[in-house]
């Protein structure tokens, strides 16, 4: 159960390390811009006759990507350590 905790704790310090490292610096940028003016404009531009399914699709597809890359690496992590014991 020790061990699980460990591991737990070391994930959850990870992923909190990630966010604050990643989506605080982007929000503060984005905030202080003025881009949140581009995005409502660009929204009242765009035009109903074009399909918007190829960006989800895309956008999507590269969110799997990075969910499996972050999960394999974490699977061959925690191989590597029960090999050496």
């Amino acid at each position: 159960m020790a061990d699980v905790v460990k591991w737990w704790s070391r994930l959850t310090a990870a992923l909190t390390g990630a966010v604050l490292a990643l989506v605080v610096p982007a929000h503060a940028w984005a905030a202080s811009n003025g881009v949140d003016d581009v995005m409502i404009e660009a929204a009242r531009r765009r035009t109903r006759s074009r399909g918007g399914f190829g960006f989800f699709f895309v956008g999507g597809l590269c969110c799997l990507f990075v969910v499996a890359a972050v999960v394999l690496v974490v699977l061959l992590i925690s191989r590597s350590r029960k090999r050496r014991r």
